[in-house]
Formats: structure tokens, C-alpha cells, sequence
């Protein structure tokens, strides 16, 4: 391990930093870095995405993913999601009930009166086994055990981090079940495109394009109301490019129940499971931009509502409405919603998605 010291990450960050043990199992730092010399810092406690350093038009070096600085500070963030992998279920299960083969099921409630994002202690949360394959590549494995926060089966997950020299974060998720079950994963990548700052920007500037003609509406508590509606004539259609701003404030309902933009966009898809494309992002100042393709039938689009402007690496600050999210996943509460894409993940079948986040610059 000792040839990892000898590179200075560019990120700044130390591995000394970022290992300690929680209950009984060790966290560490992981830096993959491409040809290009940028570079992906990944740490095993909750596969948070801790730094992401892609140049602007300028070559200038920056930070465009949300994380901290070191372990303790992840563990105690204010955001316990921040760029974090998600499970067993990402997003909202409505008052955490679900029935399967005829059975009720509870799981922990944790957001209001719903489930949010694996409940109480979700994936985000535990430590994964690591294994850096290469400097392109980690994997990251954890086996939830059966009953965990309510959820049926033991579910064994495997998720791959790769950086590509084409700087492509490609994650792969793979997952098995002993018993039928439930299982939505992600990951809540918390993007800067300007990169992060004391503070860091809004993204309301951002020109954001969506690859979906529909949306999901949802109540008051961010449960999807049922309807798939079209988002011509909305503030949600982002159909063609426009700044994330633009009708973020909007006088609507749906804006307003969702304090801003938090909501899942049904992608178009030539056919189920496709790889293709989700979303294009561009940030003007630096000229980065972000294209963001997968196999996944939704993505939520979150516009950092609720970032209270907590620090985080190296005295970056994250203000309200400071970074966007683009979480690739099933819809929420599919569980009780039969004709959503299922969500049902039987034993001697393997959940398999693949989501990439294409970093660039345009002039």
C-alpha cells in the first residue's frame, strides 16, 4: 500500500484522515485517478464520494462533489446522504408499509410520517468491505442481514466505482437476495459544478436538460400522488436546456411540496433496462458540464433544499440551493404502486444497474 503515499492526491485529502473503526470494522480513503491526473476519492464508510477534481475551461483544478474532509466529520454530517450510496430502498416509501406475497411489511419510518432512503440506518451508513482492484477501480461489498431496518431477506451488494480516463464515473450495482424482497439502490451524488466554495455558488444558473416527457407529482410529504404527468407546460419540463433558476421559485403546487425542484422524472426509454441518456448539466463561469447516463427507469432531480450551509472539505461551505442531484433510481414508493416498474427482487435473480456521470468542459 505504501506506493499510494508517494502521489499527493490533488484532492488534498489524507488517508490518515479518514481511518478509524466503527463498530469493529475499519474505514479508509480510496483515490482512483485517470491519465488525466484527476481524480475520485471514495471512502468505504457509507461509499461516500468524498472528492471529485475535474479542471474547468481553464485547466483550473476544482472540487465538484459535496463530502468532508475527514471520517469523524462524514460520520457526523448534518446531511447524512451527502454523495453517499443509498439502500435498501432509495427514496420514500409512504408511512414505510409495503405488502409482499401477501404479507404486510413495516420498515423504519424516518422522514416525516414515511420511509426515506433505507430508514434510519440505510447503507449510508455502513461500512463497506473494500477492494481497490487498480487506480481506476474499487469495489465496494456489504451484506445486509436479514430484518435489517424491517426489510425482508439477506441481500449481498457489490458496488463498483471506475474512473475512466475519459473522466467517467461509471457505478455498477449488483445485488442477490435469499428471499423475496424489495431493493432500490443509488447513489446521492451532491454536485457543484462551479466547484465548492466558502460558499459555494448556486445552481441556479446551471442550464439543466431532463430526458423525460413525464414527471411525478407528489403530496405534502413528498409521496408520489399516483399520476404520471406530462411536464410540457410545467415548470418541469426540461425537455430542452434552461437554468435550474428559471422556475424553481415557480407559483405551483408541486414546486411548493417540494420546496423547490424534488422530484422523480421518468426517463424516456427506447426499451426497459437501456443504458441512455438521463440528464445534461452546464455550468457557465467554469464551462464544466455533466451528462449523466442509465439503466434506470427514473431519476430524482434534487435542488439542495435543505443544505443549511454546513462546512464541509477543506472550509467549503454548502448553502441552500449550492449543489443539484441527479440519483438514478425506481420511482418512490413503487412497493405500493403496481403498475410503477418493479421493484421485486427474487432469489436466484441479480439487480443489476449501471449509472456513469460524464464530466466535461465546453468552451
Amino acid at each position: 500500500m505504501a506506493n499510494f503515499e508517494e502521489t499527493p492526491n490533488v484532492c488534498g485529502l489524507r488517508r490518515e484522515d479518514f481511518q478509524t473503526t466503527v463498530n469493529g470494522k475499519k474505514t479508509d480513503l480510496f483515490v482512483l485517478r485517470n491519465n488525466k491526473g484527476n481524480e475520485v476519492a471514495i471512502t468505504n464508510y457509507g461509499g461516500a464520494i468524498v472528492a471529485l477534481m475535474v479542471p474547468d475551461k481553464d485547466g483550473n483544478m476544482g472540487n465538484v462533489i459535496m463530502g468532508h474532509d475527514n471520517i469523524q466529520d462524514v460520520i457526523n454530517s448534518p446531511e447524512p446522504y451527502l454523495s453517499r450510496l443509498i439502500g435498501r430502498f432509495g427514496n420514500r416509501i409512504a408511512k414505510g408499509k409495503f405488502t409482499l406475497h401477501g404479507k404486510q411489511y413495516q420498515v423504519a419510518v424516518n422522514n416525516g410520517p414515511n420511509s426515506l432512503h433505507g430508514g434510519k440506518n440505510g447503507f449510508n451508513v455502513k461500512v463497506w468491505s473494500p477492494e481497490q482492484m487498480n487506480d481506476h477501480a474499487l469495489a465496494l461489498n456489504y451484506v445486509s442481514p436479514y430484518g435489517e431496518e424491517g426489510y425482508t431477506g439477506e441481500l449481498k451488494v457489490t458496488v463498483v466505482y471506475t474512473w475512466t480516463d475519459d473522466n467517467e464515473l461509471h457505478i455498477d450495482y449488483l445485488a442477490t437476495t435469499n428471499k423475496k424482497t424489495i431493493i432500490n439502490l443509488t447513489n446521492h451524488a451532491f454536485i457543484s459544478l462551479a466547484g465548492i466554495a466558502d460558499p459555494t455558488p448556486s445552481v441556479e444558473n446551471v442550464e439543466l436538460q431532463v430526458n423525460a416527457d413525464f414527471y411525478l407529482p407528489i403530496d405534502d410529504v413528498s409521496i408520489p400522488t399516483g399520476e404520471i404527468r406530462k411536464v410540457d407546460g410545467t415548470p418541469f419540463d426540461f425537455r430542452t436546456a434552461k437554468p435550474i433558476g428559471r422556475d424553481i421559485n415557480a407559483d405551483d403546487e408541486q414546486v411548493k411540496n417540494g420546496t423547490g425542484f424534488d422530484h422523480n422524472f421518468v426517463l424516456n426509454k427506447n426499451e426497459e433496462g437501456e443504458l441512455s441518456l438521463a440528464a445534461k448539466a452546464h455550468e457557465p463561469v467554469s464551462g464544466r458540464t455533466l451528462e449523466v447516463y442509465t439503466t434506470e427507469p427514473g431519476v430524482q432531480l434534487y435542488t439542495g433544499n435543505f443544505l443549511s450551509g454546513f462546512k464541509g472539505t477543506h472550509g467549503a461551505t454548502y448553502p441552500k440551493r449550492s449543489a443539484f442531484c441527479l440519483e438514478c433510481q425506481h420511482f418512490p414508493d413503487s412497493p405500493n404502486r403496481p403498475y410503477f416498474p418493479s421493484v421485486v427482487l427474487n432469489p436466484g435473480e441479480r439487480y443489476k444497474q449501471t449509472t456513469i456521470y460524464k464530466f466535461g468542459v465546453s468552451k
